[in-house]
């Protein structure tokens, strides 16, 4: 028990003077407001945060996570056919793009995919 506690302690006490090493050889900036404008990105950096913002841009990024995750899971079940019953694979992946073009055929009942000026 002992020999975790100084494992620990040995430890804390590198971490921490790493981090006061590096925080006093560390470039020093004085923060003007030429330094502190954007570059290139349309934003203040002083205003709110609470600006307005676009129900649309959030739906879109949404729909874009959606069906990025689903490559994600469509490319290991690819792999996995060899390893399991076809069938069992069949049902399974049938379910789950059944699931997925149901999610896509609402959104587009319902609009979501539209661009609204």
């Amino acid at each position: 028990m002992m020999k975790l506690m100084m494992t620990a302690m040995t430890a804390m006490a590198i971490s921490t003077g790493l981090m006061m090493m590096c925080t006093m050889i560390s470039k020093k900036s004085i923060m003007s407001r030429e330094k502190m404008s954007p570059f290139e990105c349309g934003f203040d950096p002083k205003s709110s945060a609470r600006l307005p913002f676009s129900l649309q841009f959030f739906l879109i990024t949404v729909l874009f996570l959606i069906f990025d995750v689903e490559v994600v899971i469509i490319l290991p079940m690819i792999i996995t056919l060899k390893m399991s019953n076809l069938f069992t694979w069949m049902m399974m992946t049938t379910s789950f793009m059944m699931i997925l073009i149901l999610g896509l055929f609402y959104e587009w009942k319902n609009g979501m995919l539209e661009w609204k000026y």
